[in-house]
């Protein structure tokens, strides 16, 4: 989530009584928690709402995730409780009710204009702490890169051009632009999507519709020679060569088509 400008978050930041355990908070509030206090967490500005629904995208569709979520809460700890931008974790039961236990294994932070620093190094090391494998922060403000945190290294910036993975969270590496920049962003997602559907990429499902439109071809030069050649064609044979998608097969049909001979033995 984004904190809000440092003037007005330290008066938030110094309540009256606490402290706070996170099932005090109810779904709405704008509040995570660091250590039993309330940190208050202002709406987002343009330049970290759009990339967020981009990054989102990319992340929820990669097809290695069974459940990602926007400012999803988590809480490892009853006074602690942290809301990533974006997160990946395993998908709760049919049952689940409440904030999320533990911390997730992937999370993304944007951070542009007003982001409190201190509190997203605190932020980062919390979720570190509690078993979060990989943190990246996307920064939105100024050259575009991604800090990508990992418990036990020191952090590193990974620039435009270049590839992020989370080996055995994220099936696919992604360029770094696809978590801010809509159009790579795109990309990204139907790439996956495709994925998700048995494809490798746009390019297969390209070259399966032409090789389709090929065999539908064959298939119809098939039928018109038989019928050219006095071969009587009855629905059963037209259904079995319509549906034929082997070359090699089609390529015998079609000589023996083009000698006028009949195709019932040819498999």
């Amino acid at each position: 989530m984004t904190a809000e400008p440092r003037a007005m978050s330290k008066i938030r930041r110094e309540p009256a009584i606490g402290p706070f355990r996170a099932d005090q908070l109810r779904e709405g509030d704008r509040y995570e928690l660091s250590n039993g206090h309330p940190l208050y967490c202002a709406p987002a500005r343009r330049e970290h709402a759009a990339p967020n629904l981009i990054g989102a995208a990319v992340i929820d569709s990669d097809p290695a995730v069974e459940w990602a979520g926007v400012d999803a809460g988590f809480t490892p700890a009853p006074g602690t409780l942290r809301a990533p931008d974006v997160a990946v974790a395993a998908p709760a039961g049919a049952d689940a009710d409440g904030w999320i236990p533990g911390a997730p294994p992937l999370a993304i932070e944007y951070a542009g204009r007003g982001r409190d620093q201190a509190d997203l190094k605190v932020k980062i090391g919390e979720l570190l702490a509690a078993g979060t494998r990989y943190v990246w922060v996307v920064r939105v403000q100024g050259p575009r890169r991604v800090e990508v945190h990992e418990a036990g290294q020191p952090p590193r910036l990974v620039g435009a051009g270049e590839m992020l993975a989370a080996s055995d969270i994220l099936r696919n590496p992604l360029p770094v632009e696809a978590l801010y920049d809509r159009a790579a962003g795109h990309r990204a997602t139907l790439r996956n999507l495709l994925q998700r559907e048995g494809y490798d990429s746009l390019e297969a499902v390209r070259t399966e519709g032409r090789q389709e439109g090929r065999e539908e071809g064959m298939a119809e030069a098939i039928l018109a020679l038989l019928q050219g050649r006095g071969i009587p064609v009855d629905t059963p044979l037209e259904t079995r060569v319509r549906a034929c998608r082997d070359r090699d097969t089609l390529n015998r049909w079609l000589l023996r088509a083009a000698r006028g001979e009949q195709l019932f033995d040819v498999e």
